[in-house]
């Protein structure tokens, strides 16, 4: 063989193995993680499992893997989450965003880490003040405090003409922060509550507060509980004949909450929520309904909804050439996106939805109708 020839073929050799070794070497970066930090177990399971939910739907076919951590109900777990997801997996600088708990109580946790380690937090949590702290790492997805109290503090009293409500909030941050906006609303409209309760969430016997608010004459019952709690007031309401209008908060709106009910239980009961998937006949939403029933074998609900439109809007970040935590914080400050339950956006501290509605039970089923819509309440965009 001729020295060309030779040179020839190693060269051709040596092509071939760099060719190979090219081919099984990565050549597109590996997907970004979005964690989600949920709670699926204690009292707040329900809503924890629609927060899963929802962000499992938004992320199929994204090419992102779907990474679930169990908060619990304490903040104690909720960081240990948070730290144990953090310093797992890949680099840290793979993680663009998190999806965080809807608990008050662990988000509140969970805002000095999310600013110590510059990773942005996307919530369905109502408790107003996570979004007064002044951090840039928090965007609420599901309309807070100050958005579904105004809403239910004026269907109550300028639709149903009540100027005597009684107030049931639960002694959760969640509870305490509903409560500041209710009593604050209530007393704007002139009406202020005759009587402005705490539960604990572990009570079940709930005779004697309802006790106590027949005593005052109300004229209805205005309820900040979790899913367990409303529907165990309204139970032991009824069955005590307190026959007056209920205005519960979103946690009534859940078709599981619902379940736990009989119909006829539900007769004169209504609920604020920042959407109700299950009472719209939008095609699209009808589409998202299908698909969630055909998914997890349940009812999709607004928190689930709220979860699925935030992580969406995650996704359309990417889409656009958000590939880092920091880029990712500048989209969600400085986009508008138009999801399924509403319109997002960030009035500045980091509350991305604005919109409200009241829904209502007929006493014949267990799915309400949308009986008024509060668009923009808060006038922030």
């Amino acid at each position: 063989m001729s020295v060309n020839a030779c040179r020839f073929t190693t060269a051709a050799v040596i092509t071939a193995i760099l060719l190979l070794t090219d081919l099984q070497s990565p050549s597109v970066a590996e997907p970004p993680r979005i964690p989600v930090l949920v709670p699926i177990t204690g009292f707040l399971s329900l809503e924890g499992t629609s927060q899963r939910n929802g962000a499992a739907l938004a992320l199929e076919g994204s090419g992102i893997a779907l990474e679930v951590d169990d908060t619990a109900t304490s903040p104690e777990v909720a960081i240990n989450a948070f730290e144990r997801t953090i310093t797992s997996g890949r680099a840290r600088d793979d993680i663009v965003a998190i999806v965080a708990p809807m608990l008050g109580t662990q988000m509140l946790a969970l805002v000095p880490l999310a600013d110590e380690f510059a990773v942005p937090m996307i919530t369905i949590s109502g408790t107003a003040r996570i979004t007064e702290l002044g951090s840039p790492n928090v965007f609420r997805f599901f309309p807070g405090d100050a958005v579904v109290k105004a809403a239910h503090a004026r269907y109550a009293v300028k639709e149903l003409g009540v100027t005597r409500p009684a107030v049931l909030f639960q002694t959760t941050a969640y509870g305490q922060s509903g409560r500041t906006e209710l009593d604050r609303n209530l007393t704007g409209l002139n009406a202020p509550p005759v009587l402005s309760e705490g539960l604990d969430v572990s009570v079940k016997d709930m005779l004697p507060i309802l006790s106590k608010v027949r005593e005052t004459r109300a004229d209805a019952l205005l309820l900040h509980l979790h899913a367990g709690p409303s529907a165990l007031v309204i139970r032991q309401a009824r069955a005590m004949g307190l026959d007056i209008p209920i205005v519960a908060g979103s946690a009534m709106h859940q078709p599981e909450t619902a379940a736990l009910l009989e119909p006829s239980e539900l007769a004169g009961v209504c609920a604020e929520s920042g959407a109700s998937p299950i009472s719209e006949s939008d095609p699209a939403m009808r589409a998202f309904v299908e698909h969630y029933r055909d998914t997890f074998d349940r009812e999709p609900d607004a928190f689930a909804l709220a979860q699925y439109d935030g992580v969406k809007m995650l996704l359309a970040a990417i889409g656009s050439g958000a590939h880092d935590a920091a880029a990712i914080r500048d989209y969600l400050k400085t986009n508008s996106y138009n999801g399924l339950a509403m319109r997002y956006e960030s009035d500045g501290k980091g509350n991305m939805a604005h919109s409200a509605v009241i829904l209502c039970y007929d006493g014949n089923g267990r799915v309400p109708a949308i009986v008024k819509r509060y668009n923009n309440i808060t006038g922030a965009l």
